[in-house]
């Protein structure tokens, strides 16, 4: 009787394995790759785009992911970006050369610049706060525009109002309080802040330290920097590496430290199917499949590797009529085949984005293996398996 089911069933499975397609009861992680591949091809499923992965694919999408570098947004050939503005204090000392002409009742102030034995009369005025006109009083030399200027250039500005009226005379500018050349630091730092800007030049780096460091680890961290109507994003991890992103701050940026959880899912034939967090700088499709434990040897098929995620439209080669776009985004499917020794190279350079999908479809000689455990029990419920068919 045995031999008799036995001669019945195994045709029928030589039958299905040739077909490729076992019964939907026969439990498994997911479709297979041909289950996929056919209900796309039959339209059974609309609104999604199966897409093969090549290199240049990869590499397409691995730029479109690249942040847009500080140093070239925020490019600035001043080696100082400290300039005076209203609200800013500022104290202003001015000096000529004997005979005084303007200053002559002030305290004599020997300067050596100028020659051995000469003096000078010098008047320090009160200090004084920046006019909302961004401007200040000057005696003898009327108001003065301040705001936007270093402090040299309102020295310059002073002496050239002067001349003529004193005899050589000198001007050295001071800030005492600085209450317009700030940044604001937010976000993810341990004390948010605004840092006052000095003619020293302060840097991007500057300001998270000034704000007391980071709340979470570096590689999970990435920095916005917004200018005006300017706004840029770097993962952290890449501006300490490149010192050339580290750029200058200006008055009135806001630097925002931003927490970056990122994960995908990997499901199917890998080593663990888990939620896999990775960093703010990114990382390649080979990264996550070794990081899930990459393939089950004795489960997977490698041609059928999938990246299941909802992509720039823009992105979308040849977009399907019936996919719908929200939020400018589609559903779309990557298929990569690992058994082609060139898509080693391609998983390299495929990036992996937050949320996506992995899933490692079963081989079909995995699924064979199934459905002939379920007829062998049937012909003699004594044998007994021991492989793990999940």
């Amino acid at each position: 009787m045995k031999k008799n089911l036995l001669a019945v069933c195994i045709p029928a499975v030589l039958a299905l394995s040739g077909c490729g397609t076992f019964p939907d009861w026969i439990p498994t992680a997911g479709a297979s790759r041909q289950q996929v591949l056919e209900q796309h091809d039959s339209g059974r499923v609309e609104g999604i785009q199966v897409v093969d992965v090549n290199d240049a694919l990869a590499r397409k999408l691995a730029e479109s992911q690249k942040l847009d570098q500080f140093s070239n947004t925020f490019a600035s050939k001043a080696a100082n970006n400290y300039v005076i503005g209203p609200g800013d204090v500022i104290e202003v000392t001015m000096w000529e050369t004997p005979p005084a002409l303007l200053f002559s009742t002030s305290a004599p102030l020997s300067l050596p610049s100028l020659g051995s034995g000469s003096s000078s009369s010098s008047v320090t005025l009160p200090t004084q706060m920046v006019a909302a006109d961004g401007t200040i009083s000057i005696p003898f030399a009327g108001r003065i525009a301040v705001a936007g200027h270093t402090t040299e250039q309102i020295e310059a500005s002073i002496v050239s109002r002067l001349k003529g009226k004193a005899n050589q005379p000198q001007v050295l500018v001071g800030v005492t309080k600085n209450n317009a050349s700030n940044v604001t630091i937010v976000g993810e730092v341990n004390t948010s802040a605004m840092m006052p800007l000095t003619p020293k030049g302060e840097r991007l780096l500057d300001a998270l330290a000034f704000a007391g460091g980071l709340k979470q680890p570096v590689s999970h961290m990435a920095v916005q920097l917004s200018r005006g109507d300017t706004t840029a994003t770097m993962s952290l991890d890449s501006v300490i590496r490149d010192p050339k992103q580290n750029v200058l701050l200006k008055p009135g940026d806001v630097v925002t430290a931003l927490f970056q959880p990122l994960t995908f899912s990997v499901l199917g034939a890998t080593g663990k199917n888990d939620e896999i967090p990775f960093e703010a700088q990114g990382i390649s499709l080979a990264q996550a499949l070794a990081r899930s434990g990459g393939l089950n040897d004795s489960r997977a098929d490698a041609r059928g590797i999938f990246v299941f995620r909802f992509e720039d439209a823009k992105l979308v080669d040849n977009m399907d009529p019936s996919l719908k776009v929200s939020n400018g985004k589609v559903p779309v499917v990557y298929e990569i085949n690992l058994r082609d020794p060139a898509a080693f190279f391609v998983t390299q350079n495929f990036p992996v984005q937050n949320h996506d999908v992995i899933y490692v479809s079963n081989s079909p000689g995995a699924e064979f293996r199934k459905f002939l455990t379920y007829v062998v029990m049937v012909a003699d419920p004594t044998v007994t398996f021991t492989h793990d068919f999940q």
